[in-house]
């Protein structure tokens, strides 16, 4: 899976997804329970892998010639909740 540029995006992409989810969780912990330091790191991770995800997801479009439709939609899958675990499924797979 980490041989192909589409593999090591999928990697990328689920990560980024997983970071999300957590960003809610550690949300919770921040603003319920005073506990700032999870979401400054969750956060922190997520910003990255998000950038990663941008780069890489340009990246993927110019080498596997992917349309502008599929472009966009792979980008707000990385807006969504469980947007990047639904692409994978529909988007990702060659």
């Amino acid at each position: 899976m980490f041989k192909t540029p589409l593999g090591r995006f999928r990697i990328v992409a689920f990560l980024e997804g997983i970071s999300f989810l957590l960003l809610g969780f550690t949300m919770i912990l921040k603003y319920q329970y005073a506990m700032p330091r999870p979401n400054f790191v969750v956060g922190l991770a997520h910003g990255v892998l998000f950038i990663a995800y941008v780069f890489l997801l340009i990246r993927i479009t110019f080498i596997y010639e992917w349309s502008f439709q599929k472009f966009v939609l792979a980008f707000l899958a990385s807006l969504l909740p469980f947007g990047t675990f639904v692409a994978d499924k529909h988007l990702f797979t060659k």
